[in-house]
């Protein structure tokens, strides 16, 4: 299994569409950069045909170390999850 990277996704926008490897990379970074503007405004972000990411708000808790059993608090966070829409997991399961 690899792992694609940030490079290979700007590399392919770069054969499909012919824009020079800066500018494809560049276009990229616009829509991570637009992705992680609306979370950080705490916006869910749904990309149509891919999925969407969700902010989900997680209260404090009490946890454990599972190695040494000592309990601690687990503040109250926000955490992000993705959804992948049906069209990916159709795919994925090809």
């Amino acid at each position: 299994m690899k792992t694609i990277t940030r490079s290979d996704v700007a590399d392919r926008v770069y054969e499909q569409i012919g824009l020079s490897r800066k500018d494809s990379g560049e276009i990229l970074d616009m829509v991570i950069d637009e992705i992680r503007n609306e979370l950080t405004k705490g916006n869910n972000v749904k990309l149509s045909s891919f999925g969407t990411f969700l902010l989900r708000h997680k209260k404090p808790r009490i946890g454990r170390n599972p190695k040494t059993g000592v309990q601690a608090q687990i503040k109250e966070r926000t955490v992000i999850s993705f959804k992948p829409s049906q069209n990916l997991r159709k795919a994925v399961n090809l």
